[in-house]
């Protein structure tokens, strides 16, 4: 689980609470990745206390409620340790909701796809335009830089695939559950 361990190598910078934790991990990663939902980082903090990765002690405050501060425990250390000498593991298969917008209008022919395309393509433009704007207001040489960058060539082979449907649109019927393909309408 990345998120996990992504929390676990912020303990390992020391301890720390779930509101913290949650700015932390948002300033390293930058707004490219999206807000971290705080209910989520409680509920792997209580993940990874109920399996000893980090142990946990109250602090009071005098005008708030008490404070759970989290530590990194041994074991959380030897998981993240292990974790980062592991390759990524892709998930399996490939989701991608633009070829399900291609299977929907191959039912309308090979016009029906080139105007999908067309409005992805628009779309996937704009996106790089924002995302190079972005980098260009990074500071280089942190985490932040480097998820604007992946964001960015992500949007490129997302183009790349949208010109490629977009060159074969006539290529593609659809497909009835035995397999046998239809002829897309004209």
């Amino acid at each position: 689980m990345p998120l996990q361990h992504a929390v676990l190598a912020l303990l390992a910078e020391g301890p720390s609470y779930g509101y913290e934790l949650k700015a932390n991990f948002e300033k390293a990663v930058g707004p490219q990745w999206g807000g971290l939902n705080i209910g989520h980082v409680y509920q792997i903090l209580d993940r990874l206390h109920r399996d000893n990765m980090v142990s946990s002690h109250t602090v009071p405050q005098e005008s708030r409620p008490d404070r759970t501060v989290y530590l990194i425990t041994s074991a959380g250390r030897s998981d993240l340790d292990q974790w980062l000498a592991k390759p990524t593991a892709r998930a399996s298969g490939y989701r991608d909701d633009f070829l399900l917008k291609v299977l929907a209008a191959a039912h309308r022919g090979p016009e029906a796809i080139r105007a999908v395309c067309r409005v992805e393509h628009e779309a996937r433009q704009t996106d790089l335009q924002l995302l190079r704007a972005s980098r260009r207001g990074q500071q280089s040489g942190t985490l932040a830089t480097l998820t604007v960058e992946a964001a960015i060539l992500h949007t490129q082979a997302d183009l790349k695939l949208v010109e490629s449907v977009e060159a074969r649109a006539g290529e593609f019927g659809t497909t009835t559950a035995t397999g046998d393909a239809a002829q897309p309408a004209s």
